[in-house]
């Protein structure tokens, strides 16, 4: 329970108020199933006619309470049987256990009620506490992670949170409260008898603490072979089309069933270990019934009147009554153990450190007045191999800059580094001469626009997608955004316009048209500083004409560094810098580096062959 409260401790804080009304109605409820079979004692009398004494009334003292308290309840419960005759008095016992049963159940209900508010608030919370830190974490922490793994444990590890811990909070709360009042019960029954029984109750702990033992590493085990197969059904629902094209079906149907078949073995060694508790405390508690009664019976057989007939009887109920929340207590610290494991995982991501920081007091940017300069710039992935070294460039306000290069050369990391989606290891970016990492990250990206080879749209309408993340952005002015991208025209013939859905990452339109929807997105925020990542690589001839007479109309007024390979769409940069393996080998515009005849020359003649 130690691991449960430190992992679980920060979310039940907020939902105080419901936990502390359970807990009233819970303790209500136990009273009240404890006075309830109080009124066997009686009926049990009046049935066998057993120890008719006479009693008589004692007044009230906190001295020796207890005594006075059993003596006055025989006393009211044999006056109702000489004043209304054994059957009515039956009767008017019956009616008071009816009555304490049903104000036991209610409070029974009103404490299950109350939990749901903190069963389900928990689970919305650990929702969206995993969902903003996704928002939050650097990009470089998903280039670590599978897409697929990431997302079981959003779904499948949350669900088995909500199954296993969310659903034992009810056996959390409320047996502790019935073990405690059953327990006191005994003691003043008979506290020698209670020794007695406290006594055998280690062994059916010890039994049922050796079943749960490994039940813990089974589950995260479990956990973790699911999330090999989710992160599989993610990279067959991406590369479907590749699967089919290779024939590569009954490869990836192979890889599945081996992750499912191991799945299935380790959830059936878990569910069997889980399914034991029960028989194993059912046993283990009638055994330990036994050895009381036998305990008791030679008490009482043996003249030592400790207890009579009816009250031994009590006495058995309530402790029989005991076993089944010992029993629900050990079910739900199964249950905990499964969804702890599911909780490490999560943790994963929620305590996943984010290294993009902001100082206490950043600078808050409000545009670009003269230049960015990278000066000595290097950086690597996880401290390994130097994908950047040594790079020194300067964009000047208004000026358009090309970076060119072979795959792998670093340009997409290099554009990356502008908007701290990374942070440089060593030298320093700057805008006007202020070091980026000393701005305020909103204040920073707010002024770089993105336009990316693979156009990023997201299952909302077209005014939507252009207006993302632009707040209070009216008709017009997303209409004037498409206009100047080329986008009105083909927008207006979809069927409902602006407020068409374009499918799941744009499935429903073509590869121009999503470009062109990316680019009025760029325009619509108007930023100072414009990123084009091979904005037109992969397009047909005339979706390439319309997308660049976009793309050129964006770029008008505006400071933008340019990644190509198609050189033919840079010529008229201000200057192109051709990086090689993470270094910058030259630079210069397109004809002087034509004069140089190096390596971008090369890369020209070939593109020209």
């Amino acid at each position: 329970m130690k691991d449960f409260f430190a992992l679980m401790g920060t979310y039940f804080a907020p939902y105080r108020k419901y936990i502390t009304i359970t807990l009233l109605l819970n303790i209500f409820a136990a009273l009240m199933n404890v006075f309830s079979f109080t009124m066997l004692l009686p009926i049990l009398r009046i049935l066998f006619n057993v120890n008719q004494q006479t009693y008589e009334w004692m007044p009230w003292t906190w001295n020796h309470f207890d005594a006075v308290l059993i003596n006055n309840f025989y006393y009211y419960s044999q006056h109702a049987v000489e004043t209304f005759s054994p059957p009515a008095a039956l009767l008017i016992f019956g009616g008071a256990l009816s009555i304490l049963t049903l104000l036991k159940t209610s409070a029974d209900f009103g404490g299950a009620a109350t939990l749901m508010p903190i069963r389900t608030g928990i689970v919305r919370d650990i929702r969206e506490k995993i969902y903003r830190k996704i928002l939050n974490l650097p990009l470089s922490f998903f280039t670590e992670e599978k897409k697929g793994d990431i997302l079981a444990r959003i779904s499948t590890d949350v669900n088995e949170v909500d199954a296993s811990i969310t659903s034992s909070l009810e056996s959390i709360i409320k047996n502790p409260i019935l073990i405690v009042v059953y327990l006191t019960t005994l003691i003043v029954i008979s506290w020698k008898l209670t020794i007695f029984t406290l006594l055998v109750v280690p062994v059916l702990a010890l039994g049922i603490g050796r079943i749960g033992k490994s039940l813990k590493s089974k589950s995260l085990l479990l956990q973790q072979k699911w999330s090999e197969g989710f992160s599989q059904i993610e990279e067959t629902l991406g590369g479907l089309r590749i699967i089919k094209a290779f024939i590569a079906e009954k490869k990836m149907d192979d890889r599945f069933t081996a992750v499912n078949n191991l799945h299935r073995r380790i959830a059936t060694r878990v569910a069997v270990r889980q399914s034991a508790a029960h028989p194993v405390s059912e046993f283990l508690g009638t055994v330990m019934i036994v050895v009381v009664l036998w305990y008791g019976g030679m008490l009482i057989f043996s003249g030592h009147n400790i207890l009579d007939a009816s009250v031994f009887i009590y006495y058995l109920v309530i402790l029989y009554t005991m076993l089944q929340p010992l029993k629900d207590l050990s079910k739900a610290g199964y249950s905990i153990q499964k969804g702890l494991a599911s909780m490490e995982r999560i943790n994963k991501i929620l305590n996943a450190e984010n290294n993009i920081k902001e100082i206490e007091s950043p600078i808050k940017i409000q545009g670009l007045n003269s230049e960015i300069s990278f000066q000595n710039v290097s950086f690597s992935y996880n401290d390994t191999k130097e994908v950047l070294h040594d790079i020194n460039i300067t964009v000047r306000k208004g000026q358009t800059v090309a970076l060119v290069g072979q795959s792998g050369s670093g340009k997409s990391t290099l554009v990356d580094l502008v908007p701290r989606f990374h942070d440089i290891q060593h030298g320093s970016i700057l805008i006007d001469n202020q070091d980026i990492r000393q701005m305020s990250i909103t204040s920073l990206r707010g002024l770089i626009g993105n336009v990316n080879q693979d156009a990023i749209l997201f299952n909302d309408t077209v005014f939507n997608n252009i207006a993302f993340g632009m707040e209070n952005a009216t008709q017009q002015q997303v209409e004037d955004a498409a206009r100047i991208a080329n986008a009105h025209d083909f927008i207006m013939e979809m069927e409902q316009g602006y407020q068409t859905n374009v499918g799941d990452r744009g499935c429903r339109l073509s590869g121009g048209q999503r470009q062109r929807i990316s680019i009025a997105r760029a325009i619509l925020k108007n930023p100072p500083i414009l990123i084009l990542d091979e904005a037109t690589s992969a397009l047909d001839a005339e979706s390439e004409r319309l997308v660049q007479d976009a793309i050129e109309r964006l770029m008008r007024s505006r400071t933008t560094i340019v990644i190509a390979h198609r050189l033919s769409t840079i010529r008229n940069a201000d200057a192109i810098y051709v990086l090689q393996e993470g270094r910058v080998v030259e630079k210069g515009t397109h004809d002087e580096l034509i004069a140089l005849g190096g390596y971008y020359k090369r890369l020209n003649d070939m593109q020209q062959l």
